[in-house]
């Protein structure tokens, strides 16, 4: 069975996602990719998360063609295939509908710097995609124009994206984001939130680098 150990991991992570209140029912979608062979491991369409096993991941290439598995894969497979080849660093992708993400991706209104903790995104804001109907190429071109160079980004009408070396990574940064955008909610419902600047978040970036543990297979970039 191809790629064992990261189909292990999307189906720990879809559990860990549902856990957490970043998706509701069966959305939301989970990817790793190895460079090594070419291939990503991606979360089945419309399985529950906490019925889903190893041998439900289905294995794809860049262009979407199913090399491994017996399942429909998610409909956002062409989403993810995007950002892999974005972003040749990036390892694992969480798509997630996630409440205040998606509630600014609903305003179109970009997640600001409130909050230090949005550096671990590498960026001091997080974009808004335009929209376009899910599951479509279309989408992913909409992510192909967004502009920076960050972790994350928000879609319209529709949730948000988050990535990184790693698949943990990835999920580290889709539970930030989400928590820096219920503080943004939260700060406007009192008064005009006090947002950090792009040097002020720049330290941070740099600092975050040597944070932590650095996890086997990552150079130790890319937040926490």
């Amino acid at each position: 069975m191809l790629m064992e150990k990261e189909r292990q991991e999307i189906v720990d992570y879809g559990k860990k996602m549902s856990s957490a209140g970043l998706s509701k029912g069966t959305s939301g979608n989970i990817s790793a990719y190895d460079p090594a062979c070419g291939y990503m491991a991606i979360s089945p369409s419309g399985l529950d998360y906490f019925e889903t096993n190893a041998e439900d991941i289905v294995i794809l290439d860049l262009d979407g063609n199913i090399v491994e598995g017996n399942r429909k894969p998610s409909s956002e497979h062409a989403l993810h295939a995007t950002i892999y080849k974005l972003h040749p660093d990036a390892r694992g992708v969480v798509h997630a509908h996630s409440t205040y993400c998606t509630t600014f991706a609903c305003l179109k209104q970009p997640i600001e710097a409130v909050h230090y903790l949005l550096a671990g995104a590498q960026t001091y804001r997080i974009p808004c995609a335009d929209y376009a109907t899910y599951g479509t190429e279309e989408l992913a071109e909409k992510v192909r124009q967004v502009k920076g160079n960050g972790l994350a980004m928000l879609l319209a009408n529709h949730g948000m994206v988050a990535f990184g070396p790693s698949l943990s990574k990835a999920f580290n940064v889709a539970e930030n984001v989400e928590w820096v955008a219920e503080i943004q909610w939260r700060t406007m419902c009192v008064g005009k939130p006090a947002v950090l600047s792009k040097e002020e978040i720049d330290v941070v970036v740099e600092s975050f680098k040597t944070y932590g543990q650095v996890e086997e297979g990552t150079t130790g970039k890319g937040g926490y």
